[in-house]
């Protein structure tokens, strides 16, 4: 079974799709109009400072002012490189777009008002994209990411992915790093650059030194609240952090998009360029992969699993709560059996769902409660192997008294669902409406409210055609009754544009 990276450009989006194994597990787009902002730099102008919330709100020229937290202004070099071998995996943390996770605490004393003043121009980067009703998130530690390292010019540190294992390998990496870097200049080795030899480090350490240097003679020239550097699209930036020799292909259906991919690959992973395919098939690319069903599944709430439980995604404006139930599955043996088994293809499920829909933030798991120890440990050893694969930093607590899993994911663009869907405009978001006949009900009380201060000798209802056929068939005879004590006759008007819980009440003469 292959790896396979699909791209699907079209004027109007782009389109990528991880696949593995048949199975699609990471999905990316990209609209013109709803470009992303992550990576980023601006020259931005500290609109307001708070020192009640140690932030400052900066106005980078977009629509919403980003977040400046004041440890993001504020670098210590020592506790920099203390919090650097606490970090996980360093790869995570910066290919993610996330260099805020890797930041130092701020020197005791140090506040943001002594840093900042209204008016002050800072030069920023985009951390965290814009999410719901929040600006985008936003540091002075400079990154700059390219396909075997990342650089930090302002930070004298070197770092190595935790994903290399090997300390023979790691050892020969700071030591090529070492001898490269200009002093005081911070690198980080990426994942992909285990193998990578002594020259392609060089080459990557002398394109980004080039870069810095061009992106500060830009800054310096740009006018407050403009964009000094674009980070690259969702294309290339997609197969700069994903095409490693573990994938198979890449195959793209666009063919100037094709040019552009196989230009990037040569530049910078000349050993790679075979693997990057035109696919010019008639049939349509993401249907030869299934992918467009796999994407509709990812948006449904309650997700069947294949022993006949069943998982619900539920978000919340501050965590996503899943729950896991057995539905249809009874088992063979005894109750434990069946709720072990079924938690434990859950969490496989779980984890594949939050990394192909993205979902970040702070996400409490409901596993059906187990009496046996044993079973709690391996369901939580089981959902930190599962995640292994995710690249997104993941911390998850043991399972609770109450057999809850709270973890954390790392949050670092919109998930699937914000990308694809829009709030319901019928229910706005709320997921639930009124009842027919509580809205039947709501109206009948107001028509009696109502009905002694209002000459004539009629009433005219207009309403939802749904709620009409509830007045009319299950509750005629609590009409006939409201006639006869309010001594008026009753007219029902069905009219689809209403909204179901709206209606309009008419008073006059018959």
């Amino acid at each position: 079974m292959s790896i396979d990276l699909l791209i699907n450009a079209a004027p109007w989006e782009i389109r990528i799709a991880l696949v593995e194994h048949g199975n699609l597990v990471e999905y990316y787009l990209e609209r013109p109009t709803e470009k992303g902002l992550a990576g980023n730099i601006f020259r931005g102008r500290v609109a307001r400072v708070l020192p009640g919330m140690q932030a400052a709100f900066v106005d980078i020229g977009l629509e919403r002012t980003g977040f400046l937290y004041v440890d993001d202004v504020h670098i210590n070099v020592s506790e920099f490189e203390k919090g650097m071998l606490q970090c996980l995996d360093a790869k995570c943390c910066v290919e993610n777009g996330s260099p805020d996770s890797m930041l130092a605490h701020r020197t005791p004393g140090m506040n943001i008002e002594d840093m900042l003043k209204e008016g002050q121009d800072v030069l920023v980067q985009v951390c965290k994209e814009p999410i719901g009703g929040k600006g985008p998130r936003l540091t002075c530690h400079i990154t700059l990411p390219c396909r075997n390292l990342v650089f930090m010019p302002m930070t004298d540190h070197i770092g190595i992915s935790r994903k290399i294992e090997d300390e023979e390998v790691r050892q020969r990496l700071r030591n090529d790093i070492e001898q490269l870097r200009p002093a005081g200049t911070g690198f980080i080795v990426r994942t992909v650059a285990e193998n990578a030899s002594s020259e392609d480090l060089e080459a990557d350490m002398e394109f980004l030194l080039h870069l810095w240097d061009e992106i500060r003679a830009m800054a310096a020239k740009a006018a407050p609240m403009s964009m000094v550097y674009e980070d690259l699209d969702i294309t290339l930036r997609v197969v700069r952090d994903i095409f490693s020799p573990e994938v198979d292909r890449v195959l793209v259906d666009d063919k100037v998009t094709f040019e552009r991919v196989l230009h990037f690959v040569k530049t910078f992973a000349p050993h790679l360029q075979d693997k990057v395919l035109h696919y010019g098939d008639e049939a349509a690319l993401f249907d030869t992969y299934n992918v467009e069903m796999d994407v509709n599944r990812a948006l449904d709430k309650k997700i069947w699993l294949r022993c006949g439980g069943y998982i619900i995604i539920e978000a919340t404006e501050a965590l996503t709560v899943v729950d896991v139930n057995t539905g249809r599955y009874v088992g063979k043996n005894d109750l434990e059996e069946t709720i072990f088994k079924t938690n434990m293809e859950a969490l496989k499920e779980i984890a594949y769902q939050l990394r192909l829909r993205n979902i970040g933030g702070i996400i409490i798991i409901d596993f059906i409660d187990m009496e046996l120890e044993p079973h709690r440990e391996a369901l939580f050893n089981g959902l930190k192997e599962a995640v292994r694969k995710d690249k997104n930093r993941i911390n998850i607590l043991k399972v609770s008294e109450f057999g809850l899993v709270q973890m954390t994911r790392k949050r670092t663009r919109e998930d699937l669902s914000h990308m694809m869907c829009e709030p319901c405009f019928y229910c706005n978001g709320d997921g639930i409406l009124k009842s027919c006949r509580t809205v039947c009900h709501e109206i009948f009380h107001r028509v009696m409210r109502s009905a002694a201060k209002m000459a004539g000798d009629k009433v005219s209802l207009n309403v939802h055609p749904m709620v009409a056929s509830m007045m009319m068939k299950e509750e005629t005879d609590t009409i006939h009754q409201l006639e006869d004590t309010i001594g008026k006759g009753i007219t029902i008007i069905p009219s689809k544009d209403l909204h179901l819980e709206k209606y309009e009440i008419f008073w006059g003469a018959a």
